[in-house]
């Protein structure tokens, strides 16, 4: 089977356009305002547009409330609600059934206690993503560039999907997948020629090469 895609932080038709001609199978807007990658509610409804039935569409949020949440799934533009922050299991229960979304819970992973962590999710989230701990007084808890020991992850079994994030490039993204057996695969950063600025051909590349690991 494939190795899901997911291509985060897209904030442009053209951005939007490469991934999905790429062959993502996900599709992120960040809906955080510290981030270089951040949309609002209304751009992101407007990126929504272009993709097409069978793309999912994530919406990043972090430690967001619900007003906030209501804005950003009002309008559609999402069909995955991805938690980035440091919502509880019992939170991500309660997103999950008051907006009647699925719901993708972002963990940070150092070390193995956090992946014995990770475990109180799996019966909250209907996806996970295993994403590097932020370095020390980060203002944002991913988007980083910076990976993780995905040997971490080596042999685990989880009863939900999950996907792995954290440093990815087109360069290391089929190690990572062969490492860690990842069955999907989150970049951001590692497509950027410059924060926020995604590049056409590193998607693709990262996306071949991902397919191909």
């Amino acid at each position: 089977m494939a190795v899901l895609v997911k291509i985060c932080g897209l904030k442009t038709a053209e951005a939007v356009d490469a991934a999905v001609t790429a062959g993502a199978d996900l599709v992120g807007f960040v809906f955080f305002k510290k981030s270089p990658r951040h949309v609002t509610p209304a751009i992101a409804g407007g990126l929504a547009a272009r993709v097409p039935v069978g793309v999912l569409k994530v919406g990043l949020t972090v430690d967001a409330s619900n007003d906030e949440l209501a804005a950003i799934t009002g309008n559609g533009a999402v069909d995955i609600l991805q938690l980035h922050g440091s919502e509880t299991p019992e939170q991500v229960a309660e997103v999950r059934r008051r907006f009647g979304l699925p719901v993708m819970k972002a963990l940070p992973i150092a070390e193995p206690g956090d992946v014995d962590a990770a475990r109180a999710y799996e019966g909250v989230a209907d996806r996970l993503l295993f994403d590097a701990k932020p370095p020390s007084g980060a203002d944002r808890p991913g988007g980083n560039a910076l990976a993780f020991d995905w040997g971490l992850l080596a042999g685990t079994r989880w009863n939900v999907p999950w996907l792995l994030a954290g440093g990815l490039t087109p360069d290391n993204v089929a190690a990572a997948i062969r490492v860690s057996g990842a069955p999907g695969v989150d970049v951001s950063s590692g497509v950027e020629t410059a924060p926020g600025h995604k590049d056409a051909g590193l998607i693709d590349a990262f996306i071949k090469a991902a397919k191909e690991a």
